[in-house]
């Protein structure tokens, strides 16, 4: 179990060293990366590796959560720069860059799916959080439809991210998340119950 102290200067440099490497392995499609690959390119030894990290399998959990907390940050800084209509049209997008990252990390994360690993649940929570955060401002703005929750659409838009596996899918995912965004924009000609 971690401690519940802050690292010492280095070995959060050590950890974030790991992290970057094992990043960077992963997305590029290093999914059988061995840990001292990871360890070496770093630039540490393999023991400072599992001091940091237990198993392989805990690392790639690690690079997927700062993935998404990474993702999560978005919302409030697209808020602030961007009427909530926009703020949410960019966030959509954003979900579709982050399919094209799991798309380079999906063998490595295939090693903890079968894991009982909250990883996954914690992240689509989180995600549906921020787009339930985002759906809110544009209603309460008055130009996003007030009738989907932030769930509804995730499932929407994981639909859309499974094209991922064909050629291409990043146009035609842009495509289809602008026909989904035009469908949750509220129009002056829909008459209201």
């Amino acid at each position: 179990m971690p401690s519940s102290r802050p690292l010492r200067a280095d070995a959060q440099r050590n950890r974030d060293a790991l992290l970057a490497a094992a990043r960077d392995a992963f997305l590029a499609g290093e999914a059988d990366a061995h840990v001292e690959d990871i360890a070496r390119r770093a630039g540490v030894a393999v023991g400072t590796l599992y001091r940091h990290f237990d198993t392989r399998e805990a690392l790639v959990e690690e690079v997927y959560r700062q993935e998404v907390a990474e993702l999560c940050a978005a919302p409030s800084a697209l808020l602030e720069q961007h009427a909530p209509d926009e703020a949410l049209r960019q966030f959509l997008l954003l979900l579709v860059e982050h399919a094209a990252i799991g798309k380079g990390m999906a063998a490595a994360l295939a090693s903890i799916m079968a894991t009982d690993s909250p990883v996954f649940v914690d992240a689509r929570a989180q995600m549906a959080a921020c787009l339930d955060r985002l759906l809110a401002a544009g209603s309460g703005a008055g130009t996003i439809r007030a009738d989907v929750d932030g769930k509804t659409l995730l499932r929407a838009m994981g639909g859309v991210c499974n094209l991922r596996a064909a050629e291409g899918w990043r146009e035609d995912a842009a495509r289809i998340t602008a026909l989904l965004f035009d469908g949750l924009r509220c129009r002056a000609d829909i008459t209201r119950d």
